[in-house]
């Protein structure tokens, strides 16, 4: 399969590197240039004569803007596959742009980090026709390691920012619980070794543990390096609320994840460093 890839920074980057163990990939970025990837002039240089062009962007108007750009150099009955967290908005307009050109389109954001692109273990969330993304399967079965066909085009988006929601705030109760028992006397061993087990287990905590030492290897015990930045968490709860505005749903808990990351990230020193960072955040709080 030949495959277009626009936008090779640390995501895009490996995931190409993946495809292009199997697949012919041309690549384009305006900035980066990494090794072992085809480099085109241009975004439609990239996209030109592929089956399938990948993209993944930063926003949703930058992916309009690359969208305009590609479709009417791709091949007729192409696939454009968008791997970026944007809008459902920006996902459900792309995919009406792509039929018009006579184009397949599929939204796939995806979960699992740099680690996970890397690794080619990524969970895509797909959102499209069904042989839009039968045309693109074996690309996912490369980059990842499941790929949930989550109906209609922006379903994909839909879901990476439910998903998203719920991560963002259960990272904050587990950092919010380990001050809490670190302030009851409660080591923190014996709180992950109950909790972990227990009804109050989750994904933060089993898996992505915010304390160092405790649970898997996680950023906590890099000094909270990113696998998964605070601002790209507050990005997605920020598309999370534009969401509920628009469907009208009550999402408090919601709303207070996102203006917690905000203020962390903001006016805090949560820029830069990994989401989990919330727990030495809370460490040098008091309640108010």
């Amino acid at each position: 399969m030949k495959v277009g890839f626009i936008g090779l920074g640390n995501m895009g980057a490996p995931m190409a590197a993946n495809l292009a163990k199997d697949h012919d990939v041309i690549g384009f970025d305006p900035v980066a240039r990494p090794d072992g990837i085809t480099m085109a002039s241009s975004a439609a240089e990239a996209a030109k004569d592929a089956d399938v062009v990948i993209t993944m962007l930063p926003n949703g108007d930058i992916l309009r803007a690359v969208a305009r750009e590609i479709h009417p150099a791709m091949k007729p009955r192409a696939v454009h596959l968008d791997c970026s967290t944007v809008d459902v908005d920006s996902a459900r307009a792309v995919a009406a742009l792509a039929e018009e050109h006579g184009l397949g389109a599929i939204d796939a954001p995806v979960s699992g980090g740099i680690g996970g692109a890397a690794n080619g273990t990524l969970t895509f969330m797909a959102g499209g026709s069904d042989a839009a993304f039968q045309t693109v399967k074996p690309l996912f079965d490369i980059m990842g390691q499941k790929a949930v066909h989550c109906g209609p085009a922006g379903n994909g988006q839909a879901a990476k920012i439910c998903n998203n929601m719920i991560l963002g705030v259960t990272m904050i109760a587990t950092c919010e619980a380990f001050v809490l028992a670190d302030k009851l006397g409660l080591d923190r061993q014996a709180m992950f070794d109950v909790v972990s087990t227990s009804s109050g287990s989750s994904w933060s905590m089993n898996t992505y543990c915010p304390a160092p030492g405790i649970g898997p290897v996680s950023p906590a015990d890099n000094n909270y390096q990113p696998g998964f930045a605070a601002e790209l968490m507050l990005k997605d709860l920020n598309l999370a609320q534009m969401a509920a505005a628009a469907a009208d749903a009550d999402t408090p808990m919601g709303q207070a994840a996102r203006d917690l990351f905000a203020q962390f990230v903001e006016t805090e020193d949560g820029k830069g460093r990994d989401f989990s960072a919330m727990l030495p955040r809370f460490e040098k709080r008091h309640r108010p």
